[in-house]
This record gives structure tokens, C-alpha cells and sequence, in this order.
């Protein structure tokens, strides 16, 4: 038989059985090429008596990992048909066998699904992850799956998006045979031993049973942990559904569903962020011969909440780890919160509980910085002091081996200043743990003017060893995520001196999907951080302290939850803020002592007003060279400070509502536009598209 299907499907014989090869590296995206070349390979397998079955199977590393994302974008009539090459294998007249290593993920598991069996390696794993890209599976997988798994299965896998190993996936029916040995060899074996058997096992066919508990259980759920997401709330209806409907009725209505949440600026923004994730690790004069360093063992000083939490990402990742702390007292204390943080996951079976003390064994605590001496790498991880810091960095030059990377864990001072002090320079950096270190998933890394490239590509390998998302920074006051925070927070603060209360505020921020407003997170961290900060700035600057009605609220001893008040009250020990009496007096005389008569703000003008102060300062940040792209910024503000993915950060949410708009926002409330902002308003562009222009300018 000739080969009747376009490159990227290779077919080959094994006796009666016909082997259809997905070659689409490296991960064989379902692209324009193979729905063509799997229905050509599906038509001459079924007009050829010798042909008794059917085994797809993906070339390479890997099964079919999913749709090709970019193609989300394309007419319809050029987009892959997915679907319809499913429905082809649905109504196919022979068994076909999907055999899966690697992934088998969104709509390449839903092309298994549509398969009559599936056979798999151990190590293979399949899932439905389009949730996390605020679509839906758009295949069949809405209707299949709980088929097989039944309701409440089928929406933990669809809404969570979490992919399942291949014995669990035995265990629910979503596999028939684990292969152990050659894949091919055992799926060709199981095609062979199924060839005849009828009439063929279609899961489409099969019944679906009706779980109204679990449905609602579900609704519940996504209020809470997709809060103002559409595709989940898709998900549910269609799962449901697929209980009271034929198959080909639920189908139907699945395609209308994925293509309204396809469309919508939710998935917009998702796609958005899950490019500019990857982008954010390609750096102009990096590449893969930039020499790196082999991190093996890791110093870190200071043994507090920041420096502990540092700490654990390395153990978690197998790497040693020497802590350094001033006094026992205070070592012993971090050592025994991180003890603590590790029990109490394996409490909650997060870890086992022989790995608690894996990790803990590989942590040295001692009161010398000497003995930092075979660290490949060192953060300082203490409080925002200029002389602190080049007193630590200082001695450090002494101590740490030649090629050691040294590295601040500093949030605002000048990593460049911090260099100066020490002899190696090119192997100083920034390297800035969010709040729990443990548990946020950003880092900025920060390079200095002096930082050598290698120490740079090392930061960023390092950032995926120990599971963070590197983005690269330039040096300024905040960088990249505080900066625009400071920005935010003065534009919150002149709100509540106009008129607004601070809990409207806050809960403008939750409607636009934010965890927590500026003055629930303020008070969480404690707003005394904040105002020692700003003091701090203002004596480097030579300048008085700004006032500001917050400011005036920490001189009260309202420091936040810690000390039971802060812009709220949290009564009894409370972690839940309540509108503070006392601050709603405070915030009534600054107004009347600033002679403001103050006027009434709507929540859409609070969520607009916040957001385009948000890209203005990403604006100027572009313009002075601290951010790469503005597609970084948004990495940054989503995995840092809770910016909702669905969104796609602050830079694509303002081009989302129009540039224009968002200047004239600006212009309302009497700020200075940002020229760049201005300049891509009045050019019709959006910041994508400045990025896309700077990308090619740097090619």
C-alpha cells in the first residue's frame, strides 16, 4: 500500500495491521498536516480488505501533547479539524488503538478517547488541562469522559486539568493495557487480539449516569476556586448534560461552548499568559552556549521567614543547603519553622513522611559565615538596609570560593551599589523571593550593570530546577513588581482621600478577580513594612517622608493583622477585616484637614482607575529598559501579586480595554501619561504588538 497521507503522518505495515506515526516534533502538536494525514491514512485503511485494525501512535518523545495553541487564532475553515477527525475514528468500521507515551493531553487525549481502545507505557500520562486556558475540552471530552469515569470523576480530571498517570488511568477505564517493553510492539500484540471482536466498544455509545450531587458540589466548588471564570461554568453545564442528552445533542453543544469560551477575552488572556511565561526566559545574547554553573550546594543568610522559605526550595530540589543566622536563638527558630512546614505538609499528604527528614538532612545550620566556603551560590536573605547588605556582601567576597555567585535577595536597593563592594561584580545578582518563598511561584532576577551572562543564564536554569517562573529585571527602585505597586497603592490611597472607602477599593480589586485588595493585603503583610520602606526611601532621596492618611494609621499602632488592627479590625484574633471605625474617623479628618470635598467613585471606575495606573507605570518601566517586554510585566504582576491569569496582566488587560481609553482614564484622575502609552494610543497598537516590533528589531 502507498503512502496516501501528508509528511507528518508516516504509515507503515505489521501483517493486517496498519501503523499510523505522528511525526510533528518535538511534541507532536495536533497542527495543520495531521488531522489530514491521520483521515487519508483512516480512509485507505478502510477500502483495504488486508487492513484488520488500526494502532496510532506519536514519533519521537511523545503522543499528541495537544492542540497547537496558535492555531487558536485561525478562520475556522484553516483551523485543524479536531473534531471532525474524530468523528471519523468514531465511525470507523475497524478497532483502532491509540498508543500513548508521554502525554496524551487536551485534544490529544480526547483523540484516544475517540479511539475504540487505548493501550499505554507505564510512564505515560493523559488529562484534559484546557481549563487552564480558559477553554473547555471542545473534542468530545465533555461527553466521553463521563462515560467512563462517570460525573464527579469526569469533573475532578476536566476542572482541575491535573493529568492522571497511566495506572490510575487503567484503574478508571480510560486505558485498557499498560504495554511493558516496546510500545508498538505491545499495541501492534493488542491490536491483533482485538481485531475481531464486535461490535466494537465505542464510548460514545455508552450511557452516561446522572449525579445531580456531584453537579452541584461543583457549581459550589468553582465559585470559590474559579471565581468569575466562564469556561468552568461551561464545563459543569456540559457534563451535566451529557446525563440527559444523546451523544451527538451533548456534541453538538460542547463545539457552540468551546468556541464562545475560545473567543472570550478570559481565554484571551490565558493563552496570553501561558506564551508569555515562556517567553519570558529568552534573553537577547543568551542561548544554549552560554557557559552555566552546576549549583550543588547553596548558602543562604538569614533565617527568618524570607530566608527560610528560601531555603526550602533548594531541599526540595535535592540541593544542600548551609543557613546562616547572627545568634542561636534565632537560628533555632527557623530551623524549627521549617521543620514545621514540612510536617505539616506531610500531615495534609503532600509528603511523605520520610521525605521530611530526606530534606531536613540536607540542611547546615551554623552562626559562621565561614563556613559558606564550598557554596556555589549565596543569598542574603536579611532586612532592607544599604549597609547591612554591603556589610554582608563585603565579607562574603572574602569568604565564598572563586566563581561562587553571589546573590541579594534585596526588593528595592540598588543590586549595582551592592556589587561595587565586593571584588567579583560580574558574579553579584538579584535574585528576589516572593512572599512565602516556599510557595510563590516568581522570581525576579535581577541583573546588574556588571553581571555577567553566565551568572544570568545560571539564575534562570536555577529558577525551573527549584520550579519558579525567572523573569529577568534591570536595576531601579522596586524593579519590576513593587514598583508598580507603589504606583497602585498611592493612586488606592488618593482614591479613599476623593471619596471612596477602603473596603470599596478592596472590593473593586476582588471583582476584577484580584485574591485580596491593597488594603486586606497591606494589612496581611503589615503596613508598617510598607511605611518603614517609604521612610527609608525618603532619607536616600534626602527628602521629607510623603504624608499620607496610611502612614498616619501606622502611627496609630494599627500595624495590620499582627497587631489585631490595621485599615480594618480584625476583632478576637480574626483573620477576617472589618471596616474600622476608628479609620473611617482618621480618614474623615485628613480629608477635611486637606480641604477635599469628597465625591462618590463607582466600582468600574476604581477597577479602571487602579488598572491603568498599573499600565502606565509598566509603560515607563518599558521605556527605561527595567522589563524586557511587556508581556514580562504581566508574568510578573500575575505570579507575584496575584493578577488574574484569566486577565493576562495588567499590560494585556489595558490593551484589552483599548489603549485610548486608558489614557483618557490617565488624563481623568490627573495623571501623566506614560509616552510610550501614549504614543501606541494614538498609533492604534496594542503593547503584543510593541513587543512583537521589538522582537523582530532584535533579530
Amino acid at each position: 500500500m502507498t503512502d496516501p497521507t501528508p509528511h507528518l503522518i508516516r504509515t507503515s505495515r505489521d501483517g493486517d495491521v496498519l501503523i499510523l506515526t505522528i511525526d510533528n516534533p518535538p511534541v507532536n502538536a495536533f497542527s495543520p498536516g495531521v488531522p489530514e494525514g491521520l483521515k487519508a491514512g483512516l480512509d485507505a485503511a478502510a477500502t483495504d480488505d488486508t487492513v484488520r485494525a488500526v494502532v496510532i501512535i506519536g514519533g519521537g518523545r511523545t503522543f499528541i501533547a495537544g492542540a497547537d495553541i496558535r492555531t487558536f487564532n485561525l478562520p475556522r475553515e484553516q483551523a485543524p479539524d479536531l473534531r471532525g477527525t474524530i468523528a471519523k475514528l468514531d465511525a470507523f468500521p475497524k478497532p483502532t488503538v491509540a498508543a500513548l507515551h508521554g502525554t496524551a493531553l487536551g485534544g490529544g487525549f480526547e483523540l484516544a478517547l475517540g479511539c475504540t481502545y487505548r493501550v499505554a507505557t507505564p510512564d505515560a500520562k493523559v488529562g484534559l488541562p484546557e481549563v487552564k486556558l480558559g477553554l473547555l475540552p471542545g473534542a468530545g471530552g465533555t461527553q466521553r469522559l463521563p462515560r467512563v469515569v462517570g460525573v464527579k470523576k469526569a469533573l475532578d480530571l476536566i476542572l482541575s486539568g491535573t493529568p492522571v498517570g497511566a495506572a490510575p488511568a487503567r484503574d478508571l477505564g480510560l486505558i485498557d493495557e499498560i504495554v511493558e517493553g516496546d510500545l508498538l510492539t505491545g499495541a501492534v500484540a493488542f491490536a491483533w487480539r482485538v481485531a475481531d471482536v464486535r461490535p466494537l466498544p465505542r464510548i460514545s455509545e455508552r450511557p452516561a449516569q446522572p449525579d445531580p450531587e456531584a453537579i452541584e458540589a461543583a457549581r459550589q466548588s468553582i465559585r470559590k476556586t474559579h471565581r468569575g471564570q466562564l469556561s468552568p461554568q461551561f464545563i459543569v453545564d456540559l457534563v451535566d448534560l451529557a446525563t440527559r442528552t444523546p451523544f451527538n445533542e451533548g456534541h453538538a453543544e460542547e463545539g457552540v461552548k468551546f468556541v464562545q469560551a475560545k473567543d472570550s477575552p478570559q481565554s484571551r488572556g490565558m493563552r496570553h499568559m501561558f506564551f508569555a511565561e515562556r517567553e519570558a526566559a529568552k534573553i537577547p545574547g543568551l542561548d544554549k552556549t552560554t557557559p552555566t554553573t552546576d549549583i550543588r550546594r547553596v548558602g543562604v543568610i538569614g533565617a527568618g521567614t524570607m530566608g527560610g522559605g528560601i531555603a526550602m526550595n533548594f531541599l526540595n530540589a535535592g540541593i544542600p543547603v548551609t543557613i546562616v543566622e547572627t545568634a542561636q536563638e534565632n537560628l533555632d527558630r527557623g530551623l524549627n519553622t521549617i521543620r514545621k512546614t514540612y510536617e505539616a505538609s506531610a500531615a495534609k499528604g503532600r509528603l511523605k513522611p520520610e521525605d521530611v527528614q530526606k530534606r531536613l538532612d540536607l540542611l547546615t545550620p551554623t552562626l559562621s559565615m565561614n563556613d559558606l566556603g564550598d557554596a556555589d551560590l549565596i543569598i542574603e536573605a536579611v532586612f532592607e538596609d544599604m549597609a547591612v547588605k554591603k556589610d554582608i556582601f563585603t565579607r562574603l567576597d572574602a569568604v565564598a570560593k572563586p566563581g561562587a555567585i553571589l546573590a541579594t535577595n534585596t526588593s528595592t536597593l540598588d543590586v549595582g551599589e551592592i556589587a561595587a563592594v565586593t571584588s567579583r561584580p560580574e558574579q553579584v545578582i538579584g535574585l528576589h523571593f516572593f512572599s512565602p518563598a516556599n510557595i510563590m511561584k516568581l522570581l525576579e532576577i535581577v541583573r546588574a550593570d556588571r553581571t555577567s551572562d553566565s551568572v544570568l543564564a545560571t539564575s534562570l536554569k536555577l529558577s525551573r530546577t527549584i520550579g519558579k517562573v525567572g523573569v529577568v529585571v534591570g536595576v531601579c527602585n522596586g524593579f519590576v513588581g513593587n514598583r508598580m505597586l507603589y504606583a497602585y497603592r498611592e493612586q488606592a490611597s488618593k482614591a479613599v482621600l476623593e471619596g471612596a472607602t477602603p473596603q470599596a477599593v478592596d472590593a473593586a480589586m476582588n471583582a476584577l478577580g484580584l485574591p485580596m485588595g491593597p488594603y486586606a493585603m497591606s494589612d496581611m503583610a503589615g503596613l508598617d513594612i510598607g511605611y518603614m520602606a517609604r521612610r527609608a526611601a525618603a532619607e536616600r532621596a534626602g527628602q521629607p517622608m510623603p504624608d499620607d492618611w496610611v502612614d498616619r494609621v501606622v502611627q496609630l499602632g494599627r500595624k495590620g493583622q499582627k497587631t489585631g488592627a490595621g485599615v480594618y479590625d480584625y476583632p478576637d484574633g480574626s483573620r477576617t477585616p472589618v471596616p474600622s471605625p476608628a479609620v473611617d474617623d482618621l480618614i474623615q479628618a485628613y480629608r477635611a484637614e486637606k480641604g477635599v470635598q469628597p465625591r462618590e467613585a463607582t466600582q468600574d471606575d476604581l477597577i479602571a482607575r487602579l488598572t491603568a495606573t498599573l499600565a502606565n507605570e509598566g509603560a515607563r518601566i518599558l521605556e527605561e529598559g527595567i522589563a524586557l517586554r511587556a508581556s514580562d510585566i504581566d508574568t510578573i504582576y500575575t505570579y507575584g501579586y496575584g493578577f488574574p491569569a484569566y486577565r493576562g496582566g495588567p499590560m494585556h488587560y489595558a490593551s484589552e480595554q483599548g489603549l485610548t481609553t486608558v489614557v483618557q482614564t490617565l488624563e481623568r484622575h490627573g495623571l501623566e501619561v506614560a509616552p510610550l502609552l501614549r504614543r501606541l494610543a494614538q498609533e492604534g497598537k496594542t503593547f503584543a504588538q510593541y513587543d512583537a516590533e521589538r522582537a523582530k528589531s532584535q533579530t
